[in-house]
């Protein structure tokens, strides 16, 4: 392992708890983590993804736009809110935080590095907390930069002046931190259920895929098993509001004070889980 990870031996003896020392030590391993994550070879997969939604609207600078729509902030709203929920809610963020979170044990356990971890007088909890949250951190900052320079790209048909009065003047700067508030609970939520996988599966892409499944028939699932995917609160908290066709069931959407409570909850169950499960967790390298 690159870096070592700050541990101060005599204050780990004492009985009672030092808060500033596991402060010390969940920093430590957050720094080592981003600087692993960023710049590891496993993560071309992960920028690479990041740069679809970009990809797609920076054709929006080229697009010849007729002059009825040139100035419908509508019609770019749509546009945009019909790409968020389908290519970056549930392609982009989904696999990206699949790939990112489950790889952080899995990675360490495929190169035979854990036990490096696990040999230092570091409370397990705390390598659980640091970890995900420098994933947490690391998807987030992505995505969020993918979100906000995509809103660039869709409104600037809009011309400099519509689109200063749209954001500042009109609903366009709440839309904004709509849209990035939604991509930062995705990349937690997400986040520790494929933490949670990367921990309790051997081969972690059955269970991804099953709950992808899960998530894309959503719109098909009856109100009540609507509020057991993640899905169904991200696209409650949307500004914008997209017909979910002929053949969904219509639930009515959580209100923010129940969907950004839900899903932070369901995130501390799952790292609670995490944490027990990494207590008991025992280094066997040859059945990998």
């Amino acid at each position: 392992m690159s870096s070592k990870v700050e541990v101060y031996a005599s204050e780990v003896e004492k009985e009672t708890p030092s808060w500033g020392l596991w402060g010390r030590q969940i920093w430590a391993i957050f720094r080592s983590e981003l600087k692993k994550n960023i710049f590891n070879r496993r993560a071309i997969f992960f920028y690479f993804l990041a740069l679809f939604p970009v990809l797609l609207f920076s054709t929006f600078l080229f697009v010849p736009f007729n002059k009825k729509n040139m100035g419908n902030q509508i019609f770019f709203n749509q546009i945009f809110a019909q790409v968020f929920e389908a290519l970056s809610l549930r392609v982009v963020l989904f696999f990206g935080c699949s790939w990112l979170f489950i790889n952080l044990f899995r990675s360490e356990v495929m190169d035979k590095s854990l036990h490096y971890y696990f040999l230092t007088p570091v409370r397990r909890e705390l390598l659980v907390v640091a970890k995900y949250f420098s994933a947490v951190v690391i998807s987030s900052a992505l995505f969020s930069a993918v979100t906000a320079i995509s809103l660039f790209f869709i409104y600037t048909p809009l011309g400099y002046k519509s689109g200063m009065q749209y954001f500042f003047e009109g609903p366009g700067l709440s839309q904004a931190l709509a849209y990035l508030g939604i991509t930062v609970l995705g990349c937690i939520g997400y986040g520790a259920i494929f933490l949670l996988f990367g921990l309790f599966f051997r081969n972690p892409i059955i269970p991804a895929v099953f709950l992808y499944g899960w998530e894309m028939i959503n719109f098909l699932l009856p109100p009540i098993l609507k509020k057991l995917s993640i899905i169904f609160y991200l696209q409650s908290l949307t500004p914008i509001k997209l017909s979910v066709g002929p053949y969904a069931i219509i639930a009515e959407p959580a209100s923010p004070w129940i969907a950004i409570p839900s899903m932070l909850l369901l995130t501390t169950f799952v790292l609670i889980v995490a944490c027990l499960k990494v207590r008991k967790m025992e280094i066997s390298y040859g059945n990998e």
